[in-house]
Formats: structure tokens, C-alpha cells, sequence
């Protein structure tokens, strides 16, 4: 079985080194429809699983000037204190297995059916975003900083509990925010938020005991590989091909996990 980790995370890893996307919306899913490995444990891995990777991926942007520290710092200041709060509302309801599964199923259906809609829609809200006139770019404007945090606090509810929602969600956020920003500083920004997020939360569940180390070994093997080949040939696919597959293939996932 240990091979077959190895690779599906080489699968995965090609897919995120391709689009910049669908590490925890694809190998979550993958874990828990494919391998049987309960929802809880898929979560828990796959959170210290990002924190790995994209650690490596925040280092990069930082050494290209591509990470602006001061947006990650708000989002951190939102959500890092939700990912605890979501943990220890996770230890405080003390869920029998079954329980658990049903809430972590039904977060993790919600925030893939976002993720999907986010990248289905982000040529449109850019183009919202950039109007110079409006309600919306009037409530941005005049609190930025706040729902800037807000979204952070988002995002680290919907990670913690479903490892969903850093990716493709927090970038279309952003983008939507700071339409001025080029898309390279908003990925990068958006890799590096992720580092202390998913840090948190992964060694929130490992407190919690769902964490499982000899899984997480696996999966980096073969994701380390795959995201390095997929980043050389993600350049030669244009984004209109790759963007609605994608965002398909995460609609289908998360209205699976309704039915699971």
C-alpha cells in the first residue's frame, strides 16, 4: 500500500505543480474515497502534509519578492486564532467516529463546492473588483484591513476542519481584495499564509492524535517529485484548459462527499 501512497502523491503534487492549486482540495478526497482512510486522519495528515511543501514554495516566492509579508501577517492574525478555536471545539465536542466523519464530510463538501465556484468565477470577480465605481469597491476600500482578517478567520475555520480552502479559495479572495496586486505576489502571499496555517492546525490534529506519520512519509516521497515536474510542464497548458477542469473535477468531488 505504501507505494500506491507514494503515488498518489506524485499525482498530486504533478497537479499542484501544474496549476498551483489542489493539494489538500484532491488529496483529502483521494484519501478518504479511495484508500478508506478515515475523514479525521486524511484531515489531520494532509494539513502537515501542506505545511511541508509549502514551505519550500513560500521560501522560493520570498527569495523573488513575490510575498507581501504585511497581508500574511492580517491573515494570519485572523486565522491562526480560528484554527485553534476550530481545534478546540473539535476536543470539546469529543465526537464518536461517526459524528466526526459526518461534520468533517460536510465541511469538506462545502469548501470544495467553493473552491470550484471561486475558480469557475475568477475571471468575473476580477473584473469586479477592478470597476472603479460600486458598493463593493466602496466597502473595501474603506475596510481592507478587516476583511482582510475576516477572511483570514474563514479560511482557517474551513482548513482546520476539512484541509480545504488555502489554495485556489484564499488566492481568488485575495484577488478580489487587491485588485492593484500583480497575481504572482498574490499566489505567493497566499503560499506563504498557508505555511503557519496548516503548521497549526496539522499539529492541532497530531495533538488529537490524527496524524498518520508513515502516511505523510509516503505522500511527501512521491509529491516532492511530482510537484517539481508539474511546475516545468505546467507553462506549455494554458490556463483556460487547466482553470474549468480543475474546477470541475473539484464540483464532482465535493458533491460526492454529500452522498458519502
Amino acid at each position: 500500500m505504501d507505494w500506491l501512497y507514494t503515488f498518489s502523491g506524485f499525482l498530486v503534487g504533478f497537479v499542484v505543480g501544474v496549476t498551483g492549486v489542489g493539494g489538500g482540495s484532491l488529496m483529502t478526497p483521494l484519501l478518504v474515497l479511495v484508500f478508506g482512510v478515515a475523514p479525521a486522519t486524511a484531515v489531520g495528515t494532509d494539513l502537515l502534509y501542506a505545511a511541508l511543501t509549502k514551505l519550500g514554495g513560500s521560501w522560493a516566492h520570498s527569495r523573488h519578492g513575490t510575498v507581501d509579508w504585511r497581508v500574511v501577517g492580517l491573515l494570519a492574525l485572523g486565522s491562526v486564532p480560528a484554527a485553534l478555536l476550530s481545534l478546540l471545539v473539535l476536543k470539546g465536542l469529543a465526537l464518536d467516529a461517526r459524528h466526526l466523519q459526518a461534520l468533517i464530510t460536510g465541511v469538506l463538501s462545502v469548501a470544495l463546492v467553493l473552491t470550484a465556484l471561486a475558480l469557475l468565477l475568477k475571471p468575473q470577480l476580477q473584473q469586479l473588483a477592478r470597476r472603479p465605481d460600486g458598493v463593493l469597491r466602496e466597502l473595501r476600500d474603506h475596510h481592507l484591513t478587516a476583511a482582510t482578517i475576516l477572511t483570514g478567520a474563514v479560511l482557517g475555520a474551513l482548513v482546520t476542519i476539512s484541509s480545504v480552502g488555502a489554495g485556489a479559495l484564499g488566492v481568488v479572495v485575495l484577488l478580489f481584495l487587491y485588485p492593484r496586486t500583480a497575481t504572482a505576489k498574490i499566489v505567493g502571499t497566499d503560499i506563504a499564509h498557508a505555511v503557519p496555517l496548516t503548521l497549526v492546525a496539522g499539529l492541532g490534529h497530531a495533538a488529537l492524535g490524527t496524524v498518520d506519520y508513515g502516511l505523510l512519509g509516503s505522500l511527501l516521497l512521491g509529491s516532492l517529485p511530482g510537484i517539481y515536474l508539474g511546475s516545468h510542464l505546467g507553462v506549455k497548458i494554458p490556463e483556460r484548459v487547466l482553470r474549468p477542469t480543475l474546477a470541475t473535477m473539484l464540483m464532482m468531488i465535493g458533491l460526492r462527499f454529500v452522498f458519502v
